[in-house]
């Protein structure tokens, strides 16, 4: 769907998505208008001055508005309207378009809560449209206000300010996907059959995070490439240097986890075939016993079946049966049955039956 035809829905007064606004001179805050208009018409004439207004959640016809105030571009606008874009940084002349996803772990789910903030960063505005609660730019507008030297630097300080909230808050993410994976090694050498689908699920918000942190490198360099250019404060390109630098280590953990996690369940899938040839090891040794049982019951039942047979049959009484009369009949039968007995003994012995 094209965003562009939410423009003509009813126009809604941007002050409803608005979380502050300011403007500020030299770094300290001068005004909080109550209405884009006043902003638009107060930044003209006045040099050193700029305005930050943070929207959250604004609707695509107060998107539209502020883009009409501020001649942003259609094509970022509509990537801040669709939302759930990947980080990244785009420039449309002046004016900076920045995507970020912020990250947050919730240890109990065991889940990386992910956030979507969009900046448009222009000669003398930022503007900060979130899709989330996270991440609280209220903390960072607060920071940059204690510190009117470093806000004075104008629009890109508070891009590095957001950039450094952002990559800073990727560091609780970090120690906990750290704290469960070392649970997982314990509950794999431990046996847990559950243990799989955990493995699996945490490599799943691993890779999700691999996909919001390592993008920022490719947005850092970005910055980096256009410091001579646009004539960014040496100052400030240190600190943009000092957030590359910690989410580079931030990245290079994130594929450490995702390696570690692919040699765990490697070694969980090893260990559960280990166990279960143990398994079928032992069935095969029961069944074996089993079996050897098998052999010495059905060996003595023949044995013993033996002499029931020969009794049987001599003890029929037919007036015609041979050796009825005969006085040998008796021991006879006796021999035989202990011959037969004797015999099947030794069959079944020398089989190893019994």
């Amino acid at each position: 769907m094209d965003p562009r035809a939410e423009q003509e829905e009813p126009p809604a007064s941007l002050a409803r998505s608005v979380v502050d606004a300011a403007i500020y001179r030299d770094g300290r805050r001068i005004a909080t208008p109550s209405t884009l208009e006043e902003i638009y018409e107060r930044l003209p004439g006045e040099p050193g001055t700029m305005a930050w207004i943070g929207l959250y959640r604004p609707s695509p016809a107060q998107l539209w508005e502020a883009a009409g105030q501020f001649g942003l571009h259609e094509l970022a606008v509509e990537d801040a309207i669709v939302a759930h874009q990947r980080p990244k940084l785009e420039r449309y002349g002046d004016t900076l378009f920045v995507v970020l996803r912020s990250a947050r772990y919730m240890d109990e789910a065991e889940e990386v809560d992910f956030g979507e903030l969009h900046l448009f960063v222009g000669p003398g505005f930022v503007l900060t449209v979130r899709h989330s609660q996270a991440p609280d730019l209220a903390v960072v507008r607060k920071r940059l206000e204690g510190d009117p030297e470093l806000l004075a630097l104008g629009p890109e300080a508070v891009l590095y300010a957001i950039l450094d909230a952002v990559v800073d808050g990727y560091a609780p993410v970090v120690a906990g996907l750290q704290h469960d994976i070392d649970e997982i090694e314990t509950e794999v050498f431990g046996g847990d059959p559950k243990v799989s689908r955990r493995i699996y699920e945490l490599s799943r918000e691993v890779v999700e995070f691999q996909r919001a942190t390592r993008p920022l490198l490719t947005i850092m360099r970005g910055l980096e490439a256009g410091f001579e250019k646009y004539g960014t404060d040496e100052e400030l390109q240190r600190y943009l240097r000092d957030v590359a630098d910690h989410d580079t280590t931030v990245v290079e953990r994130v594929d450490g986890f995702r390696e570690m996690l692919g040699d765990i369940l490697t070694v969980n899938a090893t260990l559960v075939t280990q166990a279960q040839n143990e398994e079928m090891k032992q069935l095969a040794e029961a069944g074996h016993a089993q079996n050897d049982e098998i052999k010495k019951i059905s060996s003595w039942a023949a044995i013993l079946f033996a002499p029931t047979l020969v009794g049987t049959i001599y003890g029929m009484n037919f007036e015609n049966m041979p050796e009825l009369g005969w006085g040998f009949g008796y021991p006879f039968a006796i021999g035989l049955m202990a011959l037969v007995c004797v015999s099947l003994y030794f069959i079944f012995k020398r089989r190893d039956w019994l």
